[in-house]
């Protein structure tokens, strides 16, 4: 890939690392904070950010699975999350090469329709089932993932950003 100027150059991710931010994320929305429908899904926000920078790694069978472990904990309608975290995940690599040559604030722009799109999702199946509306307050959701969107940025590219071991002979 072509880097953009000025854009630093990464170590490689690590994978033990990209799969504990995820099972963290996932323990982070399993808190029970109360049922606020205006509370941003962190593990969709994470598994984006993994699909965008490693597609190779974190695709859409995690996703799926994770969806899955989602919804037996929430006790929601199986396969709900599962749908939504998929098609997220699948959107997400299909823009990933166009999403990293933008700077971040405009990244959280591009992908705020993807988590409308996976919050819509999960509605339309909750409505389907039988389930009530949640409410307006819902529409926040989307708004404050794609607002944690440069912080998931700094934190997670934060260990590929370490500068290797130092040596006078190598320039980079």
């Amino acid at each position: 890939m072509i880097m953009r100027p000025g854009q630093p150059l990464l170590l490689p991710a690590n994978p033990l690392f990209i799969w504990f931010t995820l099972v963290m994320a996932l323990l982070l929305n399993m808190l029970p904070l109360g049922r606020n429908p205006w509370m941003p899904d962190f593990l969709a926000l994470v598994l984006v950010f993994w699909n965008v920078h490693q597609p190779l790694r974190v695709g859409v069978v995690a996703a799926f699975v994770f969806g899955l472990a989602v919804d037996v904990h929430g006790a929601a309608l199986l396969g709900q999350h599962a749908l939504a975290y998929t098609a997220l995940s699948y959107f997400a690599i299909t823009i990933h090469r166009r999403l990293l040559w933008f700077p971040v604030p405009s990244q959280a722009v591009q992908v705020l329709p993807l988590f409308v799109a996976a919050h819509a999702i999960e509605v339309t199946i909750r409505l389907a089932a039988g389930g009530s509306f949640p409410g307006l307050s819902l529409l926040l959701a989307p708004l404050l993932e794609a607002a944690l969107w440069p912080v998931a940025s700094v934190l997670l590219l934060l260990p590929q950003r370490r500068a290797p071991d130092p040596d006078t002979h190598r320039p980079l």
